[in-house]
């Protein structure tokens, strides 16, 4: 019987792969007929399977939906009033251009808190192409941190999707992903984007391509006290949350304050709370109209809807594992391999990563395939956030040509698919193993 589980959650992820990859068929609609070929195999009825899909669905969206579509509008604010340009503009005019390559990794850092990934890099290209122009230095030494800054928090740092979806199917804390999201993805930062980009920069010289988007006036730009601030309110208020519930801060002799703290910290609260900053001080207050804000924020759920339905899909694959006993059953076969759940979860995100493409995808699924096995392992809520960065790490290597990410720094920086290995694929390999050798260390340590 263990063996006929075990196999059906194999045949389970071939057939994953073969509905994305050969039928072309949507992850959403390939992770449920994989959840129900999982199910089938291991003896589960037709009610069971159902219950499961309405139980895993139901428990994973009830938080992923709320936290996902409220940074969607507050990202979707931040980049309608121009507050990604006035990151950037803001550190380079500090830093200068002798320390650009560093202002271009922070700005990524900062900007992919609350804008999607591909959103910010296409805002942020004409700012990597101006200095490019001015300097002749070549585009990838402004290029390669500005995308390591974006791809790190993008996937470190919630509330972007991937790290939040991860740590909604593990139990984890939010607060203590973003915390250990930050400490990981700093020393991250300073390879894959200072480090690397330097070097690739010697190597390869290229020149920003001719056509490129007209930068925005300075005047036009949102003050940056403005969009730090409201960038830094949710993830304050949420590490907050995590202190008070950790006891960290020992608030027992004042309840108002801890049940205040509590309430304001959540991650629901605390996005409300910077939504209505942006719309205030980043639309309201910058001239765009009640009219022009209510069409940014239904825009926004357009990509957001599509991370839901995903993350809800990947929430019955893992309940699939739960209901079955598939999860004890890797559990056991694991253990006895020797191999440490840090080590599973890595190689899992790598896997499904080079294989399909997308890096939510392979967290989702690598999300999935252990949270059955923390039944068996005593983790600490900080062991929980660290097992987090570690999937997403893996989840983060080597893109290639099946990943959109893949064109989309190769048609911007106008560079062949030999100088896009050699660049943006190396850089997102590099990030990886050493998100995952930091990550890991930590886990070790703490």
């Amino acid at each position: 019987m263990a063996y006929n589980i075990l196999i059906s959650v194999l045949l389970g992820i071939v057939v994953l792969l073969f509905l994305i990859l050969k039928l072309r068929i949507h992850a959403f609609l390939a992770l449920l007929i994989s959840s129900i070929v999982v199910g089938l195999g291991a003896g589960l009825d037709a009610q069971g399977i159902i219950d499961t899909i309405q139980k895993g669905m139901g428990g994973t969206l009830g938080f992923v939906a709320t936290v996902v579509g409220l940074g969607a509008i507050f990202g979707a604010i931040l980049e309608h009033s121009g507050g990604a340009k006035a990151i950037s503009k803001y550190l380079l005019n500090k830093m200068g251009e002798e320390k650009a390559p560093v202002a271009m990794l922070l700005t990524g850092f900062i900007v992919a808190i609350p804008v999607f990934f591909d959103v910010a890099f296409i805002i942020l290209v004409p700012v990597i192409y101006a200095l490019q122009k001015r300097t002749k230095a070549s585009l990838f030494l402004y290029a390669i941190p500005l995308l390591s800054g974006l791809a790190i928090t993008h996937a470190f740092i919630p509330p972007t999707p991937g790290p939040v979806a991860i740590a909604d199917i593990l139990g984890a804390d939010l607060g203590w992903v973003i915390l250990f999201g930050i400490i990981v993805g700093l020393p991250t930062a300073l390879v894959s984007g200072l480090w690397f980009g330097k070097r690739i920069a010697n190597q390869i010289h290229i020149e920003a391509p001719l056509h490129q988007e007209k930068e925005l006036d300075e005047s036009q730009l949102p003050p940056i006290a403005y969009i730090i601030t409201i960038i830094a309110v949710p993830i304050f208020l949420i590490v907050l949350n995590t202190l008070t519930k950790s006891g960290i801060l020992n608030l027992e002799e004042w309840s108002f304050l801890k049940n205040l703290f509590l309430l304001i910290g959540h991650p629901f609260v605390a996005l409300i709370i910077a939504n209505l900053l942006a719309w205030i001080f980043l639309g309201l207050k910058q001239g765009f109209t009640l009219e022009e804000l209510y069409k940014v924020s239904s825009k926004s759920f357009l990509p957001a809807g599509t991370i839901i339905l995903l993350t809800g899909a990947g929430g019955v694959f893992k309940q699939v594992l739960v209901d079955t006993g598939a999860g004890a059953q890797m559990a056991e076969l694991f253990t006895g391999m020797g191999l440490p759940i840090l080590v599973i979860a890595f190689i899992a995100a790598v896997l499904v990563r080079i294989i399909q493409g997308s890096a939510t995808v392979a967290m989702i699924t690598a999300a999935g395939l252990v949270a059955p096995l923390l039944a068996s392992q005593d983790l600490s809520a900080i062991h929980l956030a660290l097992l987090v960065i570690v999937i997403a790490s893996g989840a983060s290597t080597m893109s290639h040509v099946n990943d959109s990410g893949f064109w989309l720094v190769s048609q911007y920086l106008g560079i062949n698919e030999k100088q896009t290995f050699k660049s943006w694929s190396m850089m997102t390999t590099i990030l990886s193993l050493t998100g995952f050798v930091v990550a890991s260390l930590l886990f070790i340590i703490l």
